[in-house]
C-alpha cells in the first residue's frame, strides 16, 4: 500500500465523518516495536486528541503572543486536517507492515532452526538403521565362513 491508498481511505472517512456517520474515528493497528515485539495499539483519528502534555491556551493567544494567521484559521484547519488524516493513516499501514514483515521473518526463521533440527535427526536415526544393517550382514557372512 502507497501514500496514494491512505489519501483514498482519508477521504473516505472525511466523507463518512461530514456525513455523521460516525461520531469517533479510531484504528487498531500492530505497531512494530522489534522483529519478535508487535504491540497491538488503538488510536483515535477524528476527532484529533488534544495533547495531554501542554496548557490550553486561549484561541488567539498562544504564550501571551497574538498572532494574525493568513488565510484565516479555519481555511488552514480545512486544508491541514485532511493531510493530517492521510499522514497518520499511512503511518499506521508502514507500521502494520513493518509489523507483518518482522512476524513473518521471526516464523520463516523459527521453521528454518526447526528443519534444521529434523533433518540433523533424521540424518542420525538413518545411519543408526544403516549402521544396524551393515552390522547384521557382516554377522551373516561371519556366521556363514565359520560353518564352512
Amino acid at each position: 500500500m502507497g501514500f496514494s491508498d491512505a489519501r483514498k481511505v482519508a477521504a473516505r472517512v472525511m466523507e463518512m465523518f461530514e456525513a455523521g456517520e460516525f461520531d469517533v474515528a479510531s484504528v487498531v493497528f500492530n505497531r512494530f516495536r522489534s522483529a519478535m515485539t508487535q504491540i497491538v495499539t488503538r488510536q483515535q483519528l477524528i476527532p484529533p486528541p488534544a495533547p495531554e502534555d501542554t496548557p490550553a491556551a486561549a484561541p488567539d493567544t498562544l504564550g501571551g503572543a497574538v498572532y494574525e494567521f493568513e488565510p484565516d484559521e479555519a481555511d488552514i484547519l480545512a486544508d491541514l486536517l485532511p493531510r493530517n488524516l492521510t499522514v497518520q493513516i499511512f503511518r499506521v499501514l508502514l507500521e502494520n507492515a513493518a509489523s507483518f514483515y518482522g512476524s513473518q521473518m521471526t516464523a520463516m526463521d523459527s521453521a528454518t532452526k526447526n528443519a534444521g533440527d529434523m533433518i540433523k535427526r533424521l540424518t542420525l536415526q538413518m545411519n543408526r538403521s544403516r549402521q544396524a544393517s551393515i552390522t547384521k550382514e557382516l554377522i551373516e557372512i561371519i556366521s556363514g565362513a565359520e560353518a564352512v
